[in-house]
């Protein structure tokens, strides 16, 4: 894609003066429009050193009211962030609906600058490419603009740029020893940016080449690019609500699925007596208590997520296996209805941010699923979004595993009369009548419809690298150590799957 790039081309004064006062105009105006759209916006510029990326982001930050961005410089990762999937640290960047992302660097940092200077092998290198493009189709597919700027220039101009900051005393703090071997390897990085450009050239997030050989050349090509894709944003936005096509078939993507039962069929003839409960229960906890240990040492993250019907015993089960963690190496995470900061970005957005360090465990009590449950049955999201969500939470999982990940996912599954007599106790019990709410006798109702689409979540999410478990929940105590049983088992899986990876 560079070689593509007119880099002689060439603006007199007056030409520029006369074309950049009306985009200053039209990008001014745009403010309005994306707030009352909710249209959330990512501009991000990569390019080479001394291409202007941060003169592009300063003319063009002065067109746009102050409240409405944020621009964000990415720097290399810190050793607090590498602790976590490559992709983390830039979830934490997407902006609420309504509001604009500028990005000084950004992902694509990991794919061609660290790629080189951190030797990544080729495997790894797709791998952080293809989780990029997924990443961005993730986004794009839920409502977000994103508009890639690559700034480019010739070798003799950023070696020329380079001792003009390098000879003045005022700016020679500018130039770092990484931008001189960059320049001097010129085409090494060259071959790097140009794989990556083609490869992320996607119609969902395409790439824009510009010329950073003058300033002129550059504000007009920036403000150009970043004028048409809004204004062609907020139209596919207006059209989308006048128009409804019918949602469209599942897709859950190309995993390796695992056949599973449907709920109706799951006995419910297991249980434990007192005695062999409490035995049980403590050598499954004093065995997960090791193991905690391990997976520190060996810095080998655990999300356990806990999903099932109201009343199930997912609290209970919680606490058995929480008691058995370093409390400083876990984390229980519940999930309520999301806050007006979480309703206004992507809906993975709050559990990316949730997500635990290597070597600690994070336990959701309910999680991404209910994209496809209760979002799904009470009309929170479109049938589109929740259709869609398979996939997605499919590809969050797989990015979870790559990074080391043991996904542990938790179906509490209680029979209807199992449920009602639960109920019913809490209700006339004093000490649990705040457990139980209008809500949980209003879902109740609906069992039906919470079934199928459980039936289907089980179905198109139980994929080989993250599968789920039922827990045959009717009795409390059964499930609890059946629980901790399926726990430690799938740790000391990941734990020799890495030993012998080394």
């Amino acid at each position: 894609m560079l070689e593509q790039a007119d880099l002689k081309k060439t603006v007199s004064k007056e030409e520029y003066r006369a074309r950049v006062k009306p985009l200053k105009e039209a990008l001014t105006a745009l403010d309005g429009p994306i707030k009352a759209a909710g249209l959330p916006v990512i501009i991000l510029f990569e390019g080479w050193d001394a291409a202007g990326k941060g003169s592009a982001i300063s003319h063009l930050i002065l067109n746009f009211d102050p409240r409405w961005f944020t621009v964000v410089n990415t720097q290399p990762p810190t050793e607090l962030e590498r602790r976590r999937p490559t992709m983390w640290r830039h979830w934490l960047t997407v902006p609420e609906a309504g509001q604009m992302s500028i990005m000084d660097g950004s992902w694509y940092q990991d794919v061609s600058v660290l790629r080189i200077e951190e030797e990544v092998d080729e495997i790894t290198n797709q791998l952080h490419m293809n989780e990029i493009n997924g990443f961005e189709r993730n986004l794009t597919d839920n409502g977000y603009l994103i508009v890639k700027c690559f700034l480019h220039i010739t070798q003799k101009e950023q070696k020329a740029r380079l001792e003009k900051l390098d000879g003045d005393k005022d700016t020679e703090w500018r130039v770092t020893p990484d931008d001189w071997r960059r320049c001097h390897q010129y085409d090494k990085y060259y071959e790097a940016y140009d794989r990556m450009l083609e490869y992320t050239n996607t119609p969902y997030a395409p790439w824009h080449v510009i010329s950073g050989m003058s300033d002129e050349v550059r504000t007009l090509g920036v403000f150009e690019t970043v004028r048409d894709a809004v204004q062609a944003a907020l139209e596919r936005k207006k059209a989308q609500k006048e128009d409804k096509p019918e949602a469209a078939a599942v897709d859950p993507g190309r995993f390796q699925f695992l056949p599973m039962p449907k709920l109706a069929d799951v006995p419910q003839n297991e249980s434990l007596d007192d005695d062999a409960y409490k035995k049980e229960l403590k050598k499954q906890q004093e065995r997960l208590s090791e193991l905690h240990n391990r997976i520190y040492r060996k810095k080998v993250p655990v999300v356990i997520l806990y999903e099932g019907w109201d009343a199930a015993g997912k609290g209970g089960n919680i606490k058995r296996v929480s008691e058995a963690l370093d409390p400083r190496g876990y984390e229980v995470v519940p999930i309520a209805a999301p806050k007006a900061e979480e309703k206004s970005r992507h809906y993975l957005w709050r559990f990316w941010k949730n997500l635990p360090k290597d070597g600690h465990v994070a336990v959701f009590d309910r999680s991404w699923y209910g994209r496809v449950m209760v979002e799904r049955i009470e009309g929170f999201c479109t049938e589109d979004d929740w259709r869609r969500a398979y996939r997605e939470i499919n590809e969050f999982e797989r990015q979870l595993y790559d990074w080391g990940a043991v996904v542990v996912k938790f179906w509490l599954q209680i029979d209807n009369a199992e449920q009602l007599r639960r109920f019913q106790e809490r209700q006339n019990d004093q000490t649990k009548q705040w457990k139980i709410t209008d809500e949980d006798w209003r879902n109740r109702e609906k069992w039906p419809q919470y079934e199928t689409a459980v039936n289907d979540m089980l179905g198109y999410t139980s994929t080989d690298f993250a599968p789920w478990n039922i827990i045959e929940a009717n009795d409390k105590k059964y499930a609890r150590v059946r629980a901790l049983k399926i726990i430690n088992r799938m740790i000391e899986k990941r734990l020799e799957e890495e030993k012998k990876r080394r």
